[in-house]
């Protein structure tokens, strides 16, 4: 399966974090190791509108086979017309039909290679629409609120009291790792369907990098990681 790590290079929560030394090693170069070492990926791909991160990409043994648009590297710009876009690109340059993908994102250096390869067994057993990575969440989600300008809290739910954790049914959200979809899902712009399926990760391998203290924190993981 086609994998697609998108990669720009306008990081406003930690700048140049992409290509960022972690333990000695870029970013990047966590995911495709990852990539490259798993047994259910054919081929790995990254997009960017950064030469630099281009550069360390190929150094790591992805390919960049070209460079993603500027209108596709602001802030605005969406996930889903990336991922469009690429696939165009792919299929027009010879890359042959493609109906499903993996997307893997750099900021989770901790998700391995065993981790991919599950969810794509899990998206091709199921005949799944999409598998998406999801790890369990620390506090029931009734206990969250909105938050007025007043700093009156307002309820998200229907008002109820707060029970103990472990009366609680326990709720998970997605960690940004794993995606595997199909092509005609994202041509409709949606990510899931009925048919989607969770393939469940533990906290420790669900860091997703956006600040300086979350890469302080998978600094930290790896270092005592055994």
């Amino acid at each position: 399966m086609l994998a697609i790590i998108p990669a720009r290079g306008g990081s406003k929560g930690l700048p140049g974090k992409n290509i960022k030394l972690l333990k000695g090693k870029p970013l990047i170069a966590y995911t495709i190791e990852a990539a490259l070492n798993a047994d259910m990926v054919t081929r790995v791909i990254v997009s960017t509108d950064d030469l630099g991160i281009a550069t360390v990409a190929r150094e790591y043994g992805a390919e960049v086979p070209f460079m993603r648009p500027v209108e596709l590297a602001s802030d605005s710009a969406k996930a889903v017309d990336v991922f469009k876009y690429t696939l165009k690109r792919l299929e027009e340059e010879g890359g042959g039909q493609i109906d499903s993908f993996v997307v893997l994102q750099p900021t989770s250096p901790l998700r391995t290679s065993d981790d991919i390869d599950q969810a794509i067994s899990m998206f091709v057993d199921k005949n799944a629409d999409s598998v998406v990575s999801y790890c369990p969440e620390q506090h029931p989600i009734v206990w969250h609120r909105y938050i007025a300008d007043n700093g009156k809290l307002i309820d998200i739910f229907e008002p109820n009291k707060i029970r103990n954790r472990q009366d609680e049914k326990m709720t998970y959200y997605p960690n940004g790792a794993i995606y595997v979809i199909r092509k005609e899902l994202i041509n409709k712009d949606a990510y899931y369907t009925e048919n989607s399926y969770a393939y469940i990760m533990d906290n420790n391998r669900s860091i997703d990098i956006d600040t300086l203290m979350d890469f302080k924190f998978a600094e930290f993981l790896i270092t005592n990681k055994s």
